[in-house]
Parts: structure tokens; C-alpha cells; sequence
């Protein structure tokens, strides 16, 4: 991605914005742990060797829904080298849950809802001899009638996912904002259309892996690779019915999460069950086929969008009605539901909304967290929409965006304060850069390559309080005595950089060099308590929760520098290479001259702080009102397409994403993330689709599930505004997930404009793209009969 930067409108951050020293802020920077990642060093999960380490195998369901009605481990527990065999009778009553509904159990207990689903556990002396294992068990299954399909789940009498309930509905949503009927009545033009979203899956590099030990303090301690280490913590704990604090939860390096990795997987539990069961350490590690079957996809959505506009393009009306499938487990799911139910609704001043959403269960893989988080599924249908009317009106879908945008300072129509926004920027960054105008005049020749453009816009939170009264994070520091600054955070890094952002910040904050502070991973024993890396969220609070530290740790070591100097803390300041000085003065004090004299001076007590910085936002209430995001960015794209007419491929030539993240701090992190959600986006948009037969994924490897190649994505570009937030550390704001909102609407609507066949459907296929150019002109043959 090109490295343009456009400055929006500057309005003062909380924290200053334009320090005077020389600062890292704005520049170029690789992560602090990539020389581990590139020489092979960096530690992930499936490379930890534990004395005695057995190695985990599971045996899934091949069935969609089935009775258990015997289950044979004789043969494998014979198996010289296997440890232990465990089925659901062996695992505990308690039920856990990714999300607030628990209802799955770590092994299946007489039933089985999807293929996939676990069944049995082996621990093996290798690999090999587990998988062996699982071989010789068997188990005896009556097939059941299965539900496949919301529709069918959905079906008056139909019969029920799981026991005990009345329907198969996991989650509903209603709102009604604003007089919506008679918005939709002085409306100049109303449009309604359904839309259908695919299943994603996430596509990380390193699959699910654990290694869990019963240590000599006879606690549970579990190595794994994890967005959130003290979610997983709580979770592990309550299904294997252990005290809290009996386990202990380390992240290791992690190779990418895209929400596959918060709390939806069963890996972790399992590797557990066996290490306490066989009292030996175990490393359970998905293989890719394992990691398709066992790892949420992307909740797939049937979209109904209603709108209404004034001839000059402004909404006035929208009505939604969404049917998601969270296939045999709600999880999180419900959650992903509400975003795609509610948050493009802030992008736009229209005060009328209206949305019925409902969640069905089928007998199909669970569907959860996936970067975007349900934001990724409605603006499809809703950027694909405003393209439509606007062609309507005779207008350019830019200035419809434009005209209704909501600004700086506007609360929203779900009560979202606005601190900072580019969007208006972005959209005509975006549509600037690939000469929208003139591409969208050209006239479209009858050749069989044609080609055509498209945009799309999107808002996305940085952080949400929704899971409970704290969307906060907490920075521990603490300054040794030769200077160096160790800190503690538990916030997860999974590749996107968090890491390096507050070990930046630190730095920043105390004009040394990055290698002079070291930032530990999360770990529940000693971090302080963090929810982890999902909703955007960790820049925004960590990095804030970082400063508030570094100027704590300040505070004590201007006391002792203005005791030490014979000068008033006041008139204290911290000067490059991290020492202290009176503010004008020549005579200063290094980092490690303070620290030392502060361990004598306090009995022994190093310099340490811990700091918490929580936003001023608040939980929505029973009618899902309220300012639950500190702030929000915002981003559009524009892209040009051409496709050939004779076999329905679609190639993206060109594609320009502009970014409102506030303001840049690491511009080699922030570019990793437009690029990569951006891909993302592409391969959603035309290739990926996790196909379902009978209730069994058909497509689960990486031979058969097509993915985003480079041969299939031009050269990326794009830019920045900074919109200098006055919340964000520094102006910043969040920069990972807006990236991943937009490509997929905006190849929609430039292969319409490229020849003339809407797909509402994804993935855009060839053959959906030929069955739509057949459609198109059968109507025209009809129409001139």
C-alpha cells in the first residue's frame, strides 16, 4: 500500500499529539518480536517439548446429528503407548458456552449436533500412536433427522436443536427508532432487496494449538495460542468445574486469530481434560483439516434491506429483517448478529430504523467471531444497496455517502457519540484516486472484457462495552535499576502488533530507545486483568492505559529527581535518553540513577505502577441505546473490476482504501492491516465459501477452499486521514478491522457497473456472474417479444 497520509481536521487528543522530542510516532517500524518470527526463535505452542509430554488426538462425528448409542474404547486403551481414552462420560456436566448461552460439552453426552463435533480423546506417547488410536474406537451412532437450513430450523413444528427449548431462535433482536412508516412514506424512492453472505473461514497461519500441565503446584497451567488469555482462563476453568485461580493460562506467540482464537474453541478444554486425567502434560494440535471442521467460520446472514430516500439522495428510512445461522452452538454468534443489526445504522443521520433479527440453530458447524464482527455482512447489503439507488436517482453513490455522513460531535440514532471522523475524506480519497469520475463516464463497448468501478463505505468501533461494566485495560511498569522499563499488559498479540504499540508508546513516553523496555506477553499469573484483542479495542484503551502509566512512573521519579536536585517536582522534566532534569537546567539524572536511589530510599520497593484507563462509555440499555464505544473509524474503498463476459471471472485491477485511523503511529503496522483486511475482503467477496453437503464441510483444506492468492490481487494502495481523535493515544484511533468492510460491496457494485447484473449472493462466481448475464438477457429477449 502506498504510504499516503492525508490530515483531516486536528483537533487536540487527550494525550499530547505534536511531542517536541524526537519520537518514533508516524514512522516506519517493524514489530518487536519480528527477528524471532523471521530466524525460526519465536515460541508458538505446537513447539513446546514438556518433560514426559503426551500428544492428544479427538475422534469427531461424521454425522450431522446422531445418538450415541454405544461407544467401544477396549482396542484403543489396549494400544501400546496410549495413556488414556476419554469420552463424554469422562468429562465433566458442566456445559460451556463461547458466548452467555452455555450449552456444549467439551466431550458429546449422548448426542451429537454437527460433523465435527468431538466424541472421544486419546493421549499417545507420539502423534502417531494417538491417531492410531482413535482408529480402533468405535462408536455406534443412530442417524437423526437433521436441520440444515434457518429455513427449515425455522419452520413452524419444527423439531428443536436442543432439548428443552420451544424453537430453534438462540438470539432475537427488535428496535424500532424514529416514526419509520412515515419516513418511508415521504420518501422519493423505497428499495427493497434480500442478500445472502457466505461462510468464512479464517485462514490463520498457525492452526488451534494447546499444551496443558498439571504443574507441581497441582494447577492447571495451559500454553495455547489465544486472543484473550483471562477469557480463556475463565473458560477452561468453569467447564473443567476447577477454581479459578487453579489455572493458569500463557499466551505464546501467536500466528494470527481474525476472532477464530477469542473463546469459541474446544481445543483448549480438551488438552486439559487429558493432562488432568492422565496427570502428565499433553499438546493437542489441530491439524488444517482438524482447524476447518473445529474453528467458528463466519456467521452467515440472509439480509433484507429496505431504504427509503429523497430524490436528493438523503436516507430517510430503514427497515432490516436478518435471519443468521450459528449453526449447532450459539456462541458468539448473537453477538455478531447485533453488530450487523446495528452499527452501520451510525454511519448516517437517518433518525428511522427499524430490525427484526433473529438467530436460528441448525445441525451445522458453529459459526462466530470473524474480523468485521457481523459489520462485514450488512454493509454488503447496505453499500450494494445505496449503488443501487443511486442509479435510480441519477446520482453517484459518493455524494449519497457524502450527504448523509454522519459528523464530529453528533450523537447517532442509537445514542454513539462522535468524537473524530475522516469519512467524508476517505470517500473522496478513495473515489479520487482511481480517477472515479471519468471511469464511471466512459461508455461501457460490447466487447467481451468490460470493465467497470465501484466504492463502498464503513464504520467500525474501537472497543465496545457490551460484555459487562469494563472496556478498560491496565499497564503495570516498572523501571530497573539500570534503567531498563519492564511492563506487563494482557492484552493479546496475534500478529497485529499490540506488542509493539505499547512498548512504542512506553518508549515514547520516556524519550528512550525501544530496546530499553520490554513488554512480557500475558500471562494470568502475573499480567493485570485484560479482555484481550477483539472489537478494535486494544490500541485505543492499552495504548491510553500505556501513557497513563509512563506518566505515573514520572510523577515518582520527579519526586525524588526534585528531592535529589533540591527543586520542585514541578519543575521536573524527562529529556531524550530518559533522564531528568530541571526543566531548563543542565544538571540531569539517568533512568537507572533514580531507580537505584528509589530502591533505597523505600525500604526496598523498586519503582513500579500500575495504571488503568477505562472510557467514559456506557452499557446500551434493554432497548440497546447508549454510547458504547469510546470512538470509531471510519473508511472507504474504491476499486475497478473487469469482467469477461464469456466465462463470468471477475479480476480486480485496481483498488484504493482509505483509512481513518486517526492518526498513524506505526505506519509499517497500520499498512500490514489495510493490506491484509483488504485481501481479507477479497477473498470473501470471490472465492470463499465454506460449502456444506448434507451437513459435512466438503471443501475443508486448503486444496479445496479458495483463497485470496496473489496472483488474484493487484497492487494494493491506499492512505490515511488522521483524523487526530481526542480520545486516542496520540490522536490514534483503531486501524485493523475497517480494512475488511468494503471490498466485497464495492466489487459488487463495479461488476454491475462493468454489466449491468447485480449479485447479491456471495462469493461473486463465475457462474453466478454467467447465470445472471443469461437471466439478463432472456428479460431483454422477453421484453423486445
Amino acid at each position: 500500500m502506498s504510504n499516503t497520509v492525508e490530515t483531516g481536521a486536528a483537533e487536540s487528543a487527550v494525550q499530547d499529539a505534536s511531542p517536541t522530542h524526537s519520537t518514533t510516532l508516524g514512522t516506519e517500524l517493524p514489530q518487536v518480536n519480528h527477528r524471532a518470527k523471521v530466524l525460526g526463535r519465536a515460541m508458538y505452542a505446537g513447539d513446546l517439548k514438556l518433560p514426559g509430554m503426551l500428544h492428544g488426538a479427538i475422534l469427531r462425528s461424521p454425522y450431522a446429528h446422531a445418538r450415541i448409542v454405544s461407544i467401544d474404547t477396549s482396542a484403543a486403551r489396549a494400544l501400546p503407548g496410549v495413556r488414556a481414552v476419554l469420552t463424554g462420560d469422562d468429562a465433566p456436566a458442566t456445559p460451556w458456552g463461547g458466548g452467555p448461552i452455555k450449552e456444549r460439552h467439551i466431550l458429546a453426552k449422548g448426542i451429537v449436533r454437527f460433523a465435527g463435533e468431538e466424541v472421544a480423546a486419546v493421549a499417545a506417547v507420539t502423534e502417531d500412536i494417538a491417531r492410531d488410536a482413535l482408529d480402533l474406537i468405535r462408536v455406534e451412532y443412530e442417524e437423526l433427522p437433521s436441520l440444515l437450513t434457518t429455513d427449515e430450523a425455522l419452520a413452524p413444528g419444527a423439531p428443536t436443536v436442543h432439548p428443552g427449548r420451544h424453537d430453534n431462535i438462540g438470539h432475537e433482536i427488535k428496535f424500532n427508532r424514529g416514526d419509520v412508516d412515515a419516513a418511508f412514506a415521504s420518501a422519493d424512492l423505497v428499495h427493497e432487496a434480500t442478500y445472502n453472505t457466505s461462510r468464512q473461514y479464517p485462514g490463520y497461519l498457525e492452526p488451534m494449538v494447546s499444551v496443558a500441565s498439571l504443574e507441581s503446584d497441582d494447577r492447571l497451567h495451559v500454553w495455547t495460542s489465544t486472543q484473550t488469555v483471562f477469557l480463556a482462563r475463565s473458560r477452561i476453568a468453569k467447564a473443567l468445574e476447577l477454581p479459578i485461580s487453579s489455572v493458569r493460562v500463557i499466551q505464546q506467540t501467536t500466528g494470527g486469530g481474525f476472532g477464530g482464537k477469542i473463546v469459541e474453541d474446544d481445543n483448549q478444554l480438551v488438552a486439559g481434560l487429558l493432562a488432568l486425567r492422565t496427570r502428565r502434560p499433553v499438546r493437542l494440535l489441530n491439524n488444517r483439516l482438524e482447524d476447518f471442521l473445529s474453528c467458528c467460520t463466519s456467521v452467515p446472514e440472509r439480509i433484507t434491506l429496505k431504504l427509503g430516500m429523497t430524490r436528493d439522495g438523503i436516507i430517510v428510512a430503514k427497515d432490516v429483517r436478518i435471519v443468521a445461522d450459528c449453526g449447532a452452538y450459539s456462541g458468539l454468534a448473537g453477538e455478531v448478529m447485533h453488530v450487523s443489526a446495528m452499527r452501520s445504522d451510525n454511519m448516517f443521520r437517518n433518525p428511522n430504523v427499524r430490525c427484526h433479527a433473529v438467530l436460528a440453530y441448525t445441525h451445522t458447524p458453529p459459526h462466530g467471531a470473524f474480523r468485521g464482527f457481523g459489520g462485514s455482512q450488512m454493509l454488503f447489503a447496505l453499500n450494494s444497496h445505496i449503488d443501487a439507488m443511486a442509479r435510480e436517482l441519477n446520482l453517484d453513490p459518493a455524494q449519497i455517502h457524502e450527504r448523509n455522513a454522519i459528523g464530529a460531535g453528533e450523537t447517532s440514532v442509537h445514542g454513539w457519540k462522535i468524537h473524530s471522523t475522516g469519512f467524508k475524506q476517505c470517500v473522496a480519497n478513495a473515489t479520487q484516486a482511481i480517477d472515479w469520475a471519468s471511469k464511471r463516464a466512459a461508455p461501457r463497448g460490447p466487447g467481451v472484457r468490460r470493465r467497470g468501478v465501484g466504492m463502498a463505505a464503513a464504520m467500525h468501533v474501537c472497543g465496545n462495552r457490551t460484555m459487562g461494566n469494563w472496556d478498560g485495560s491496565t499497564v503495570v511498569l516498572r523501571v530497573n535499576e539500570d534503567g531498563g522499563i519492564t511492563a506487563y499488559n494482557g492484552e493479546c498479540d496475534m500478529g497485529q502488533g499490540a506488542m509493539t504499540m505499547i512498548t512504542q508508546i512506553i518508549a515514547n513516553e520516556f524519550k528512550v530507545p525501544m530496546s530499553q523496555v520490554r513488554l512480557l506477553p500475558p500471562d494470568t499469573d502475573s499480567a493485570p486483568y485484560a479482555l484481550g484483542s477483539f472489537a478494535s479495542r486494544v490500541t485505543m484503551s492499552a495504548g491510553n492505559a500505556a501513557i497513563c502509566a509512563s506518566r505515573a512512573a514520572h510523577a515518582k521519579l520527579f519526586a525524588l529527581a526534585a528531592e535529589l536536585l533540591q527543586a520542585s517536582p514541578g519543575d521536573m522534566e524527562i529529556i531524550d535518553g530518559g533522564a531528568v532534569r530541571v526543566r531548563g537546567g543542565e544538571k540531569s539524572l539517568s533512568l537507572a540513577d533514580l531507580a537505584k536511589q528509589y530502591v533505597w530510599r523505600h525500604g526496598g520497593e523498586m519503582l513500579q505502577v500500575s495504571e488503568t484507563w477505562d472510557p467514559q462509555t456506557e452499557e446500551p440499555d434493554k432497548d440497546l441505546y447508549g454510547n458504547c464505544a469510546p470512538t470509531h473509524s471510519f473508511s472507504a474503498q474504491a476499486v475497478e473490476v473487469e469482467v469477461d463476459t464469456e466465462t463470468g471471472q471477475v479480476t480486480l485491477l485496481d483498488s484504493f482504501l482509505s483509512d481513518d485511523l486517526g492518526r498513524a503511529l506505526n505506519l509499517n503496522a497500520v499498512h500490514g492491516q489495510a493490506n491484509g483486511g483488504c485481501v481479507q475482503a477479497i477473498g470473501w467477496a470471490l472465492y470463499e465459501d465454506l460449502q456444506v453437503e448434507d451437513g459435512r464441510i466438503v471443501n475443508g483444506n486448503f486444496a479445496d477452499y479458495t483463497m485470496a492468492t496473489a496472483e488474484s490481487v493487484p497492487m494494493l494502495r491506499g492512505g490515511f486521514v488522521e483524523s487526530m481523535d481526542p480520545v486516542g493515544p496520540y490522536g490514534a484511533k483503531a486501524s485493523s478491522e475497517t480494512p475488511i468492510l468494503m471490498a466485497a460491496p464495492a466489487i459488487a457494485n463495479a461488476v454491475y457497473d462493468a454489466v449491468g447484473v447485480r449479485i447479491r449472493d456471495l462469493p461473486i462466481t463465475p457462474e453466478k456472474v454467467l447465470a445472471a448475464l443469461r437471466a439478463k438477457k432472456e428479460q431483454g429477449d422477453a421484453a423486445n417479444a
